[in-house]
């Protein structure tokens, strides 16, 4: 069996569809340096990934993964939508910045799920990812396609055909 390339997309069309995915998918597991060295990972809710492709959490200032991002600036972020087969991965930077005009353009009540007494919630701060690099990966013709592809290809033994967008940016 063969090994067959994605569809590469790059520039400002990358740009706009990790923007789109990341947004859309909105759970990532977001990862950093322990003090020993161990990469950990936690779920993290997206509130927007802006025009600069700075990528906004909400979170508390007294936080483990906030100690981390600030020993270690460098996090890596990893979406995943298992049912449309689409995914990104983000390596960047991240810093705790406590700007209340953010928090309040970034705020939803929804929120309050996680910090109870909303944007008054003592330590409340939002974490900000600066991608460096960023990676999408997601059917090119849509998940039924797909879906279709990798039956024919487990039939034939074949490599599905050209199945899958993928993207990279450097930021």
């Amino acid at each position: 069996m063969t090994e067959t390339q994605p569809h590469e997309v790059t520039g400002p069309e990358a740009i706009a569809r990790i923007k789109e995915l990341v947004e859309d998918i909105d759970f990532t597991m977001l990862t950093t340096q322990d003090a020993a060295g161990n990469l950990v990972s936690r779920p993290m809710s997206t509130r927007q990934m802006d025009d600069a492709g700075d990528i906004w959490f909400f979170t508390l200032e007294d936080s483990k993964k906030v100690d981390e991002a600030e020993a270690d600036h460098h996090v890596g972020l990893s979406y995943l939508d298992a049912k449309g087969h689409r995914y990104v991965s983000v390596s960047g930077r991240a810093r705790a910045v406590a700007d209340r005009a953010k928090m309040e353009e970034l705020y939803s009540p929804s929120l309050e799920i996680w910090f109870e007494d909303g944007l008054e919630t003592p330590g409340i701060t939002l974490l900000r990812v600066s991608p460096v690099e960023a990676e999408f990966w997601e059917p090119r013709h849509g998940k039924l396609v797909a879906a279709a592809g990798m039956l024919k290809a487990l039939v034939t033994k074949d490599a599905p055909d050209d199945m899958m967008d993928h993207g990279r940016v450097t930021f």
